[in-house]
């Protein structure tokens, strides 16, 4: 029983942790460069009404995803044109980009759908099953580590995979290519980049571009992986969650991985906590353990935000010197 129940905390806790993982790898893309990105949340919901207008109209998982991706990085060049090509302020911007995704997304989905801002479930064709279906079965009855290994590693979607293995690919691209080198100079000192002969305007485009691909993921993630349709809000707050890991790893992606399960972990457990009756307090309240993540967000964002070191040039408009 107790592997049973491992193996099904930790396919819960990877399954919530990965759009997670992917927003938090996008923030640090784009904040090594000296970009803030608050609007991953409202990219993620953006991405996410893509993934499921585009799956419904189509019958297309690829296209779908496409959709995705493509209107994360078009939100992504907006911040930029705000931010880097006319030096706008950056928390405005990403502000701004949030409150129009959950604005905008309601009313085409209304305008689409007729269906109170939700859109049609997409289809089974569409949606994201199990790499491996058969893996769990097969392997539950070997003891202890049967469990553990089928239904906790091997029963999951190839998205949960890819954020595992981007995890890896963005800290060999941060820190062991040139482009990796050029990214964390322009977030330190974007001046010195230029006078090498790098475009700081180049690079910090290229940052968002990468950003709005992994934000477009992780939002069509929970159409095609959690939930079958969008709903108005559906993202409920998990890039601001994205943004503390972020932060609480040190705008590093083998840390900010380890963040984000842990959050994944603390929902895990929150939901099986509902109904629970502790001594001398009764059964907890459902909107207690709810809160539970969000809390935890505040927490690290309030004890690590003022300890973190980040970028010198974080937020720091770049006027180009002639």
């Amino acid at each position: 029983m107790d592997a049973i129940l491992a193996g099904t905390l930790i396919a819960s806790t990877l399954r919530v942790a990965t759009p997670l993982i992917l927003a938090a790898l996008a923030g640090v893309l784009a904040e090594r460069s000296g970009v803030i990105d608050l609007a991953l949340e409202g990219k993620m919901l953006f991405a996410a009404f893509a993934a499921a207008a585009g799956g419904v109209a189509s019958g297309s998982t690829t296209v779908a995803l496409m959709c995705a991706c493509g209107v994360a990085m078009l939100l992504s060049w907006l911040h930029g044109f705000a931010c880097v090509s006319h030096r706008g302020d950056q928390v405005v911007s990403g502000m701004a980009l949030n409150i129009v995704a959950s604005g905008l997304t309601v009313v085409l989905g209304i305008a689409w759908f007729q269906q109170g801002g939700q859109t049609p479930p997409v289809s089974a064709q569409v949606r994201l099953g199990p790499l491996w279906p058969g893996a769990a079965a097969a392997l539950n009855d070997i003891p202890v580590i049967g469990p553990v290994l089928g239904e906790g590693l091997l029963a999951h979607n190839a998205l949960v995979y890819l954020a595992l293995m981007l995890v890896a690919a963005v800290w060999w691209l941060v820190y062991r290519t040139r482009f990796g080198l050029r990214l964390r100079a322009v977030g330190e000192n974007p001046y010195m980049v230029e006078a090498a002969g790098v475009s700081v305007v180049r690079l910090r485009y290229l940052a968002l571009s990468l950003n709005g691909v992994l934000c477009g993921l992780a939002g069509a993630y929970l159409v095609l992986a959690q939930n079958a349709s969008f709903g108005p809000n559906m993202t409920a707050g998990r890039g601001y969650m994205a943004l503390a890991a972020m932060i609480f790893g040190h705008w590093r992606p083998v840390p900010a991985l380890g963040a984000c399960l842990l959050f994944g972990f603390l929902d895990t457990v929150a939901v099986r906590l509902q109904g629970v009756k502790l001594p001398h307090v009764g059964e907890i309240p459902v909107q207690a353990i709810q809160a539970l993540p969000y809390v935890l967000t505040v927490l690290l964002l309030a004890g690590f935000i003022g300890r973190n070191v980040a970028p010198q040039a974080l937020g720091r408009p770049y006027v180009k010197e002639h």
